[in-house]
C-alpha cells in the first residue's frame, strides 16, 4: 500500500531561483559600490597611523574631531555653515518650487511648457559651469552684475558678495537655489496633476475655488510629495561639495566662511596645500556626515511622515 504524500513537503516553499538570478547583478554592484565602501569607511575611522603601522584606536579620532581645537573648530564651523546652507534651500527653494508648480499647473496659463523647460534647464548644467559662470557674473572687476544694477539705478546695492564673509555663503546658497529650484517644481507639478478632477470639481461645487482650493484641497493632498522633497533637500545639502569647490576652492573662502562638511572632508582626507591628508580622520568626518544624514532621515521617517499620514486620514 502506497504511503500518502507528505502534506508538509507539498506546501514547502520553493526557492524562486529566477528572481535570485535577476537580482544578483544589481545586489553585487550595489554592495561593491555602496555597502562595502560604507563599512570600510566606518572601519577606517577606528584606526590611526602610528609609526607607519595601522593601529586600532577606537573612538579616538571622533574625540579629536569633536573636542580637539585643531579639528573641532573647523568641524563645528562647517556644520553650522551646512545648516545655514540647508535652511536657505528649505525656506526659499522649496516654497518657490511649490509656488511655481501651482502657477504652471493653471490650465489657462499660456506657454507653460516653455516656462517649465526654462526653469528646469539649470538643473542639467554642470556644477563647474554654474560655479565659474556665477563667479564671473558677480565679479566686481569683469562681472556684469554691477553694470546691470547700474542700468536700473541700483548700483548702490552691489557688493562683492562672494568676497565678503558675511555674504559669501548666502550668495552661494541662492545660486544653488537658482540651479535646483526646477527639481521641487517638477515633482510638485506632477503631484498636482495627479489629483483627480472629481476632487477639484467637488470643491468648486462647495464654493472652494482659486487660492482657497489650493490651500484647502490641493496642498493637503501633495503633503507626501512635499515631505519627500524636504528629505531629499536635506540629504543633498549635507552631501554638497561641488558648487562650493568650483566657486571658492577647497579652502572655501573667504576665511572658511563658505566651508561646509563636504569641503572640510575633502581637505581632511586628501590634504590641500600645506595640510597633509589624513585618511583616518577623513573617514571620521565622513562617518559623522553619515550619522547626521541618518539621524535626519530617521526623524523624518518616524516623526514627520507619520504625522503627514495622520493628517491625511
Amino acid at each position: 500500500m502506497d504511503n500518502p504524500p507528505d502534506s508538509t513537503a507539498q506546501h514547502k516553499p520553493r526557492i524562486r531561483w529566477h528572481i535570485v538570478l535577476f537580482l544578483a547583478p544589481a545586489v553585487l554592484i550595489y554592495t561593491a559600490v555602496m555597502i562595502y565602501p560604507l563599512f570600510n569607511t566606518l572601519r577606517l575611522a577606528l584606526y590611526d597611523q602610528v609609526d607607519q603601522q595601522r593601529v586600532f584606536v577606537g573612538l579616538q579620532n571622533f574625540r579629536e574631531l569633536f573636542g580637539d581645537p585643531l579639528w573641532s573648530d573647523q568641524f563645528w564651523n562647517a556644520l553650522g555653515n551646512n545648516f545655514w546652507f540647508f535652511a536657505i534651500h528649505m525656506l526659499i527653494q522649496n516654497p518657490l518650487g511649490i509656488a511655481l508648480a501651482a502657477l504652471l499647473s493653471h490650465p489657462r496659463l499660456r506657454f507653460a511648457a516653455l516656462y517649465r523647460s526654462a526653469i528646469f534647464l539649470p538643473t542639467i548644467l554642470s556644477f563647474v559651469i554654474v560655479g565659474f559662470a556665477w563667479k564671473l557674473i558677480l565679479s566686481p572687476i569683469w562681472g556684469i552684475a554691477p553694470g546691470m544694477l547700474e542700468a536700473v539705478g541700483l548700483k548702490w546695492l552691489y557688493q562683492p558678495w562672494l568676497g565678503k564673509e558675511e555674504y559669501a555663503l548666502s550668495a552661494l546658497s541662492l545660486i544653488s537655489v537658482w540651479q535646483w529650484v526646477g527639481i521641487p517644481m517638477m515633482l510638485i507639478y506632477a503631484a498636482l496633476l495627479s489629483i483627480p478632477d472629481e476632487v477639484i470639481e467637488a470643491g468648486e461645487i462647495d464654493g472652494v475655488t482659486g487660492m482657497a482650493a489650493f490651500w484647502k484641497i490641493k496642498l493637503p493632498l501633495i503633503m507626501p510629495s512635499i515631505g519627500i522633497i524636504s528629505i531629499l533637500t536635506f540629504v543633498a545639502n549635507f552631501n554638497a561639495f561641488d558648487l562650493i569647490y568650483a566657486a571658492q576652492g577647497a579652502l572655501a573662502g573667504p576665511d572658511f566662511s563658505t566651508d561646509i562638511l563636504g569641503t572640510f572632508l575633502y581637505r581632511t582626507f586628501f590634504g590641500f596645500q600645506l595640510q597633509l591628508g589624513d585618511p583616518h580622520m577623513g573617514a571620521a568626518v565622513a562617518s559623522a556626515m553619515f550619522a547626521i544624514i541618518l539621524i535626519g532621515v530617521c526623524l523624518y521617517l518616524f516623526g514627520i511622515q507619520r504625522r503627514i499620514r495622520r493628517y491625511q486620514l
